[in-house]
């Protein structure tokens, strides 16, 4: 996985509450293998018309959004089924962190082993982050993991830190997935982090 330490990118608004997994991943796309890039079937029932050309009125096609690394999303994202091919999609396209007010467990689970950073902030910030990306296509915002921290460059925003002309917001994670997401570890990759201490073990109680 790639390490995640801070990303400076275009933001993608998505305000639709409860976007689920089918939605973002079609299930007919299941059966594919890992190694196919599933970047190209993201949002593809709403990204495309049935002839298989550009849905015009899709977020993601229009101009200024589709270099988007970072999802601005309203509740409930990522419900659903368990597909992990969900987050794969998001993944092979560039999507780095989903910013949402809750988005759904398994989505969330299956985020972590997968290197993409889900971050949880209040409803009211994030649909000013929301409208703040509508108004302003191409608008780019700042994730630091390491500050558990969201800076963008709209002041006044609800239950934030106003700097000059940029509003942060700080966000809660759990320590293992922020040391996972930072060292671009998987649970097998982090497991073997700890190979020396696994032996002596295993040593020992032989």
């Amino acid at each position: 996985m790639e390490p995640f330490k801070s990303l400076r990118a275009v933001a993608l608004p998505i305000a639709q509450p409860n976007l689920d997994t089918d939605q973002i991943l079609p299930a007919r796309f299941l059966h594919k293998p890992r190694a196919e890039n599933f970047g190209e079937y993201l949002f593809r029932d709403l990204r495309f018309r049935r002839d298989g050309s550009d849905n015009p009125d899709f977020i993601l096609n229009k101009p200024g959004y589709r270099a988007a690394r970072i999802v601005l999303a309203e509740e409930n994202f990522g419900c659903g089924s368990s597909r992990e091919h969900a987050v794969w999609a998001l993944y092979d396209y560039g999507i780095r962190a989903v910013i949402a007010p809750s988005m759904g467990d398994i989505f969330v689970s299956n985020a972590a082993k997968n290197g993409l950073l889900t971050i949880v902030l209040p409803a009211p910030a994030v649909a000013g982050m929301i409208q703040a990306a509508l108004a302003e296509p191409g608008l780019q915002i700042t994730v630091d993991l390491e500050a558990q921290s969201v800076t963008m460059p709209v002041p006044g925003a609800a239950s934030a830190a106003t700097l000059g002309s940029v509003t942060q917001f700080n966000f809660e994670i759990d320590a293992y997935r922020q040391r996972c997401l930072l060292s671009g570890l998987d649970e097998l990759g982090y497991t073997l982090t700890l190979l020396d201490s696994i032996e002596t073990f295993e040593r020992g109680y032989r």
